[in-house]
């Protein structure tokens, strides 16, 4: 079943295209690392699948749903969501009220305020639940700015599986950390993406070939190709735009 697909997608910033006419179908539970290189139109191409662009032309399907031209909000109340490169958490709130306000709305807790979130049980539950998954358990009631930095980005995992969402994108979700925190972070993102739909963004190679099912690779707003990571890696269009010896160096696992 197809997850998420994007039909000639085309995105113009004035008289510059930046996005060429991308074709795309990702499966359900794949697992798709998009890379390129600087200025390819990653972020751009991100940005137009979660709503924050809107295509100059072209369609963008979440399984049965066209959401090109939605909002953000509904497209992430439609199953899709999304973390971005800089880490995007409630930096004065508790690593557990962090988690509590992303699940309110997936619980059936909308605009009121007629109840006191001590009360909502199923909301506490959830949020334990989330925090034990993203192994924060610990630092439950730890001022999220006190976290360390590869806490605050698990922390932001957790606060983006929160509502329940099928299709995850996650912005470059290594960048800053050390080999061994990247390493830690790669088994975390597989646990918690567990039978769900993945897209991200990523220059680590040792994440993109540890994680990925598929690698889409976008050279100046065009798709060159999408495939499992042994046939990228032996692709010379590939090799020759963007990975050269990074790849041909690099262990694929089999």
């Amino acid at each position: 079943m197809i997850a998420l697909q994007l039909k000639d997608v085309r995105k113009n910033f004035g008289k510059t295209e930046i996005i060429r006419g991308i074709d795309l179908e990702v499966q359900a539970g794949e697992r798709v690392a998009i890379i390129g290189p600087n200025g390819a139109g990653k972020s751009t191409l991100f940005n137009l699948i979660s709503g924050r662009l809107e295509p100059t032309s072209g369609e963008i399907w979440l399984g049965p749903q066209r959401i090109d031209g939605k909002q953000p909000f509904e497209i992430n109340r439609l199953g899709l969501s999304r973390s971005f490169q800089i880490t995007n958490i409630f930096p004065n709130l508790s690593v557990f009220e962090n988690l509590r306000c992303a699940v309110l709305w997936s619980l059936g807790y909308k605009y009121t305020f007629l109840k006191f979130l001590a009360d909502l049980d199923d909301a506490n539950a959830r949020a334990e639940q989330l925090m034990a998954q993203i192994h924060l358990a610990s630092k439950r009631d730890v001022v999220a700015m006190n976290l360390t930095y590869a806490e605050q980005r698990a922390l932001e995992i957790g606060i983006t599986i929160a509502g329940g969402a099928q299709v995850i994108l996650l912005d470059e979700p290594t960048a800053g950390m050390s080999q061994s925190e990247t390493q830690r972070f790669i088994e975390l993102i597989r646990e918690v993406t567990t039978h769900k739909t993945l897209l991200t963004v990523e220059h680590d190679m040792g994440v993109v070939f540890g994680l990925a099912d598929k690698i889409a690779v976008v050279v100046y707003g065009e798709l060159i190709a999408f495939d499992t990571p042994q046939a990228v890696r032996a692709n010379a269009q590939v090799q020759e735009a963007y990975l050269g010896a990074v790849v041909a160096d690099h262990q694929v696992p089999a």
